[in-house]
């Protein structure tokens, strides 16, 4: 057992829908900072993008954390949701030659009565609330259609 018995029972029975935007937060293994090196976070960056060239998802907005990512994306038509963050972590541990990630994510499947550009605006804000920076603007890991 991994220590989280119910982590699997989690993600059984959940639906992946084409088009839906969804909130995803997923966490460097043990909280590990790998993020805060420049070229490590551009790679991930550069993962998310290639996700959306392959049709996988749309990213409307994301910022790379130290030790974690919040990406706000409308899931594509050819992969399950699972499939899709699978895909990015794995590319990504792989970009860096190392084991990343915790296993899971979390997700959140947005409505449609949600403020999309506040979530927006929440995600980027992240390092401001965290103290990373005093500026949003001074912090490079980051983007939103909207913003």
């Amino acid at each position: 057992m991994d220590g989280k018995p119910h982590a699997q029972a989690l993600r059984r029975g959940r639906y992946s829908e084409p088009g839906r935007i969804y909130l995803i937060t997923t966490v460097t293994q043990d909280r590990t900072p790998v993020f805060r090196d420049f070229a490590a976070a551009r790679a991930l960056v550069a993962t998310l993008r290639h996700a959306q060239a392959l049709g996988h998802a749309d990213t409307l907005a994301y910022v790379v954390m130290p030790d974690h990512l919040h990406w706000l994306m409308a899931l594509g038509d050819n992969m399950s949701l699972s499939t899709v963050v699978r895909s990015v972590k794995g590319v990504t541990a792989r970009r860096l030659g190392r084991a990343l990630w915790q296993p899971g994510f979390h997700d959140h499947a947005v409505r449609r009565e949600e403020d999309l550009t506040s979530l927006a605006r929440y995600i980027a804000a992240n390092p401001l609330r965290a103290g990373l920076v005093r500026k949003l603007g001074d912090y490079p890991h980051w983007d939103a259609i909207w913003l």
